[in-house]
Order: C-alpha cells, then structure tokens, then sequence
C-alpha cells in the first residue's frame, strides 16, 4: 500500500483530466468550478485506500472514486442552495456565482455524470457498485430532508439525529470504502466489515466537526465558531444539554435558541458554557471515542495484514485528533 498523500496525489491527477469541456458552457463551468475548489477529498482517497487494502490495484478502483467525488459535490451544491450558504471552501457557492436555476441544473448533471463514470466497469462490477451507490445516494436525500424536518421540530430525540448524520455524512464514508472493496473483488461480507468500519468513522468524524464548532480553534477551524448555535441547529452537544440539564439549565438553553442576536457572541459563550456545565461536552467526547473505537474493532477482524491495518488505523485516528 501507499501513502494516503500518494493516492491523494494520483486522484487529483485524474480529477484534473475529467474537466468537462462541452456546451451549453453555463451548465458545465460550474460543474467544473465546484470539483476544482479543493478539499481533502477524504471520500476518493478513502476508495483507492480501500482497493489496495484488499490486494487490488488502486487504477482501477479511480473511476469509482470519481463518481463518488462528484456525486459529493453535486449533494453540496444543492446544500448550500438550500441553506443560501454564500461561501464554500472560502469561494462563493455556484448559485451566488451563477444562479439558483443554474446551481440545480449543473447539479443534476453532476448526480447523472457520477452514474455514467461507472459505466466502464464490467457489467457483474458495474451491477454491484451502482446498486451500492443508488442506496446511498438515496439516504444522503433522505439524511438532509431529515435535517430539515429537525429544524422546526422541539421533539428531536438523540437517536433520531444520529441517523440523520449517519444518513448524512457516514454512509457516503462506508459506500467509498465499501466500493474500492467491490473493485478488488471481495466477497460480501467482507464488503460490509469495511462499509460497517467507514459508517462507524464517518459518525464520529461528524460528531468530533459538531464538537469543533463550539470548541474549535477559531485561528484554524476554517469556520466561523459556533456557527451551529448561532443557526440554532440540534446538535448532539444540544440535545445532551436537554438530557442531561437541570430544569433551569435546559429553559436556559431553549430560551437562547429562540432568539437571533445581531451580535451573537455573548449567546454562544453562555450556550458553550452550558454545554460544559451539564457535561453534554464531555458525553459528545466519550461518543466520538465509543464510535472510533467501534470502527477499528471492526477494523481488526478485516482479512488483511497488520501492516494495511495500520495505515487504515492511523488515517482514521488523524481524523480523530483534530484540534482545529
């Protein structure tokens, strides 16, 4: 096996030669400007990762790594048109730099091109790996239209926001590894240890970014801290306060949520303090560490050599440790 930066580098040189360069150009520019804003593209290196944990060669798992890059990015295109989001990555959003119309169209390009990247596989591989993504694709929807619905909700129970997130985030993490196992040709089982190992990372991954943006650093973060509070969004950290408050503690917390302050640093330091105060922050870290240690549990069973586990192990606690 390589190097995560190595397989990171052999994606981004194959990302660079799927430019689209065709008309009507107003569809296809933003197409291209999205995929070429950056990011970790943790999801295609997680795929030629996966590939070579399992005896094949990374080349031909590119493909399937692609379509789920660019299926990543048509599901943040149409993210921030619903959130009305002005910036991604530091840039302005494809519907703030062209327009709302324009940012469903090209997206809707993007959700059909990733399917026809996938068409270059043999039909037994092909058949595997687009049932694989018709279901994940099909619960990413389902995770955000569950996020919307938590917005004008008061009832939302923990279990419930976890599988919004798993919906969310995990399954697109569990699909990637899942699908490089498909294009090594592993048998089922198999295939669903390492699904079951992405979906278990990709929930802890999302609970330690909703830990970040209350107790973040702002100097490296990336976004603005306490972002979620000041959207008044559920998170974990939240919906623990309700838990675990005293009566005063959670009337606290809920009349916070109800107002929107022009200038909201005095609300998130006194929410963040409440998060402190009724132990929410420290039972969101003992969850991220519950959801690691299930991952590499599950790692350890994997039929491979200690020597790919670990390469597997020490990218999934980078993603663990962040202090930013």
């Amino acid at each position: 096996m390589q190097s995560i930066e190595f397989y990171r580098s052999e994606f981004l040189s194959y990302l660079k030669e799927y430019t689209i360069d065709k008309e009507p150009v107003n569809l296809y520019e933003p197409v291209n400007y999205i995929l070429n804003l950056g990011g970790k593209r943790l999801r295609p290196v997680l795929t030629l990762l996966s590939a070579e944990l399992f005896g094949g060669d990374y080349r031909k798992a590119l493909n399937a790594a692609l379509a789920i890059e660019v299926f990543h990015n048509f599901s943040l295109v149409h993210d921030d048109i619903m959130d009305d989001a002005p910036l991604r990555r530091g840039k302005t959003t494809v519907h703030e730099k062209w327009n709302v119309n324009t940012g469903i169209l090209s997206g809707d390009a993007m959700l059909i091109s990733a399917y026809r990247v996938l068409e270059g596989y043999e039909p037994l591989i092909f058949q595997k790996l687009s049932r694989l993504f018709s279901e994940t694709a099909l619960k990413v929807c389902e995770g955000q239209q569950y996020d919307i619905d938590f917005e004008t909700r008061e009832d939302v129970t923990i279990p419930e926001y976890l599988q919004m997130i798993e919906y969310k985030t995990a399954v697109l993490i569990g699909a990637a590894l899942q699908m490089g196992a498909i294009t090594a040709g592993q048998p089922e089982n198999v295939q669903s240890d390492i699904y079951r190992f992405g979906l278990h990372l990709g929930i802890a991954f999302q609970l330690q970014d909703d830990y970040l943006d209350a107790f973040g650093n702002p100097e490296t973060f990336g976004k603005q801290i306490g972002g979620d509070i000041i959207e008044n969004k559920k998170t974990y950290l939240y919906l623990k306060t309700l838990e675990g408050g005293t009566d005063i503690q959670k009337k606290e917390l809920l009349d916070l949520y109800s107002i929107q302050p022009v200038d909201p640093t005095a609300k998130i330091q006194t929410i963040k303090e409440l998060f402190v105060e009724c132990g929410s922050a420290d039972a969101t870290s003992e969850a991220i560490r519950e959801y690691s240690n299930s991952a590499f549990a599950i790692l350890e069973k994997l039929p491979v050599s200690k020597e790919k586990k670990d390469v597997l192990r020490q990218f999934g606690e980078s993603l663990m440790v962040r202090k930013v």
